[in-house]
């Protein structure tokens, strides 16, 4: 269906202590929670380029000169700008992927099998085992995606598919996923420590 490549938004925060992955910081304090973020995003920028696809990494939290010095200076960077995460999520043009920095067990596999589905299917998502979604691609924009959603529940993925489902939209979800974000997260992931 689609014959352009989606590019992939990573959707980044800078890993400013004390603002980047708040939940982890009575578990670690807030340097040691800016250093699990730091390493998340990286991890995540290695599985992109890797992947093959095109990307841009959004931003926040930093000017884009940071930006560079922290995830190199060959990189397409767009600020997020104002408003919640769905007013955010809604400039980033399609076809496109947005992904979160936070998913640990995130694979080449998983950006190659999200669009894949993007050239058969109009909408795909990437479930995360807290009832959000780590990763949504969508062929054209789909602006009904990103008003009035929940942020940061469980409900999430739950309600975005029933709004494709409404809107005669279909879809694929591609396997679940742990995100990490609470202390009790970081147990699976003790290399994110080191």
């Amino acid at each position: 269906m689609v014959d352009v490549l989606p590019q992939i938004a990573l959707i980044a925060k800078f890993p400013t202590p004390g603002r980047a992955k708040t939940r982890l910081v009575p578990a670690l304090g807030e340097e040691g929670a800016a250093q699990v973020h730091r390493r998340l995003v990286e991890r995540t920028m290695v599985t992109i380029r890797t992947s093959g696809l095109p990307f841009s990494v959004w931003t926040t939290g930093a000017s884009h000169a940071e930006f560079a010095d922290w995830l190199g200076d060959d990189i397409r960077f767009v600020e997020q700008g104002e408003g919640d995460l769905g007013a955010r999520l809604a400039r980033v043009p399609a076809p496109g992927i947005v992904l979160g920095g936070d998913i640990p067990g995130l694979t080449v596999q998983h950006l190659r099998d999200a669009a894949a589905g993007l050239a058969q299917v109009p909408a795909v998502i990437g479930p995360a085992s807290d009832g959000g979604y780590y990763l949504l691609g969508f062929q054209h924009q789909m602006p009904f995606l990103w008003r009035d959603m929940p942020w940061g529940t469980e409900t999430v993925r739950e309600r975005t598919e029933m709004l494709l489902r409404e809107q005669k939209i279909a879809y694929r979800l591609l396997d679940e996923l742990d995100d990490c974000d609470r202390p009790e997260d970081l147990v699976k992931w003790p290399d994110l420590l080191e």
